[in-house]
């Protein structure tokens, strides 16, 4: 399904990235071109990536693509492979942060929330995917966060729809594998993004949950232009992931990320452990003979 005569001459690996307007997705961007590749550079407002485009008139493009919008999705890629023949790489990285205790949070902000962070990645990856099966490779690069594994009071909601992900993507490693396409799974702590101030939603706060919820609201506020990750280097990182001769499924970024983790990891061994003799009980009796 890729065209015989792409109207456009691509150099190097030719990504396609959601989201390029700031934070991650500009970084990937930026370390795509620079690694000597071509980038499709998608955004709401496609003139925040003016300077992009001025920077490799030669290797950058930008278009407009809201996530939520499938006309627009199935616009994108049929111009992707109109234009270069292929997508080599699928970042899917567009979204914002959302602090709310579960009650606090609306129907219609958990939907917004999931239209962003699940249905548009799904609705990317399946418009792609023809393509790259009938390539026999490529990559798809899913952002995820730490809390696609974990979550704290507040972060239920943006939680829920990186877990969502998280469950789609790991599956869908498994299903296109023998296709040559890969999956990495990427899980940022804090990095200096505009997560934590331009970009983050707060559902409206009741008083009940000003001990729980309260100090969430308090710290990722607080942290914005202070985080510890940088961008770039995150983007590098996940350039060497897809590098790898074994791509990881997933790949934390950031100390904070890997602590959090691993001590996660290690409580749920921990209560699994506890409560293996009750878990392990609820088995129908083998079969007599």
């Amino acid at each position: 399904m890729t065209t015989d005569s792409p109207t456009r001459t691509a150099t190097g690996r030719v990504w396609l990235i959601t989201g390029t307007s700031s934070g991650f997705g500009r970084a990937i961007a930026e370390a795509a071109l620079a690694a000597g590749d071509t980038v499709i550079a998608t955004a709401r407002r496609p003139e925040t990536l003016d300077d992009l485009v001025a920077a490799h008139p030669d290797r950058a493009v930008a278009t407009k693509l809201d996530v939520t919008d499938s006309g627009d999705i199935a616009r994108v890629v049929a111009d992707a492979i109109l234009w270069y023949g292929r997508i080599d790489v699928l970042v899917n990285n567009a979204g914002h942060g959302q602090v709310g205790a579960v009650e606090e949070t609306t129907d219609r902000e958990l939907r917004d929330l999931m239209d962003v962070h699940f249905f548009g990645p799904a609705a990317l990856v399946r418009a792609a995917l023809p393509y790259l099966r009938r390539q026999g490779s490529g990559a798809i690069v899913q952002m995820s966060s730490f809390g696609g594994q974990m979550s704290y009071p507040g972060f239920s909601a943006y939680s829920a729809t990186k877990c969502a992900l998280e469950g789609l993507s790991e599956a869908l490693a498994a299903e296109v594998e023998p296709f040559g396409v890969k999956v990495l799974i990427v899980e940022p702590g804090a990095f200096r993004t505009s997560f934590s101030g331009g970009s983050l939603h707060q559902s409206a706060a009741m008083p009940e949950y000003a001990g729980t919820v309260g100090p969430t609201r308090e710290t990722i506020t607080g942290i914005d232009g202070r985080q510890p990750g940088d961008p770039a280097l995150a983007a590098r990182a996940i350039l060497a992931a897809l590098d790898a001769e074994k791509t990881p499924l997933r790949l934390v970024l950031g100390n904070d990320a890997v602590d959090a983790l691993i001590g996660h990891l290690d409580q749920v061994r921990t209560e699994i452990a506890e409560w293996e003799k009750v878990s392990r009980g609820t088995d129908l009796p083998a079969a007599a003979g």
